[in-house]
């Protein structure tokens, strides 16, 4: 049923709005997301849970099924869909090699949802591509099932993690270099940033240095930077540079730049969790 919303699509929203899109109390919607798991995840104390659209999808289906005569737990139990446990890649990677992308999304997204963005990435994904890379050294021609894992990923952390309401005091950028097409790493550490109310400003893959003046001449100084580069040949220096003659505070992250001399001002991310640590500290 259509009804005004209080909060864009991006953002979330209220459980209010959430109640009210469902016809349910906003009671009813509360214990469920306590009891179930249906819903914002539960460990952000101190932030308010804003209800994505893949939420209202899940209790869409949930109310449904109770309608129907089903009862909460097992509307609940068939609304999460498959379940891995954690760091199961078997299920993950034999859907995978199906080419089985509603699945894959599926437990992308559930794993996603109960175990967070960072150990889903370090104990899950990570561990997937490397058997699909050890495949290929192999022989194995599964260039394709790569390729489809890493848009599964990208999809489900855009289904999972919408851009929190805040705006940071030094705004944040996240680039790939010019010429550097590998933009997975960013997408991970923007919803993972998410989940922790940061907002960034993703520019995304092959970003040209002169684009990436021209962003950080369009927002407030002093702003913050993290360029991504995968291979030795897009560590492109001139874009380090022109961040810091912008007076950007420079992050740099992947392994580009394990052989890049840079100055001491520029941070150096060396994973997802020293990536948070130090994009979130005051």
């Amino acid at each position: 049923m259509p009804l005004p919303t209080t909060a864009t699509e991006e953002a979330g929203y209220t459980v209010r709005t959430a109640a009210e899109r469902l016809g349910i109390p906003t009671a009813t919607l509360r214990s469920w997301n306590q009891r179930y798991g249906i819903g914002p995840r539960q460990d952000r104390p101190g932030r308010h849970r804003l209800y994505t659209e893949a939420d209202l999808t899940q209790l869409t289906r949930m109310v449904e099924l109770i309608r129907g005569g089903a009862t909460p737990a097992a509307a609940a139990a068939a609304t999460r869909g498959p379940a891995l446990t954690l760091g199961d890649t078997g299920a993950l990677l034999a859907a995978a090699f199906a080419l089985d992308g509603r699945t894959v999304q599926a437990l992308l997204e559930t794993h996603f949802r109960d175990h967070g963005v960072a150990t889903t990435w370090d104990r899950l994904c990570r561990p997937a591509f490397a058997d699909i890379v050890a495949r290929q050294l192999d022989g194995q021609g599964c260039v394709d099932v790569e390729h489809l894992l890493s848009w599964c990923i990208v999809s489900a952390l855009h289904r999972g993690a919408p851009l929190p309401f805040e705006r940071e005091p030094a705004p944040l950028v996240l680039a790939c270099t010019s010429g550097e097409a590998h933009s997975l790493p960013l997408e991970v550490l923007r919803a993972a940033l998410a989940e922790r109310g940061v907002n960034p400003r993703m520019l995304g893959a092959d970003v040209p240095t002169a684009a990436l003046r021209d962003t950080l001449g369009r927002i407030a100084a002093p702003a913050r930077i993290v360029l991504w580069s995968q291979h030795q040949s897009t560590a492109r220096t001139e874009s380090v540079r022109a961040g810091l003659e912008a007076g950007a505070r420079v992050f740099v992250g992947g392994p580009g730049w394990d052989e890049q001399a840079l100055p001491d001002t520029v941070g150096r991310l060396a994973s997802l969790d020293d990536a948070l640590e130090q994009l979130t500290a005051p």
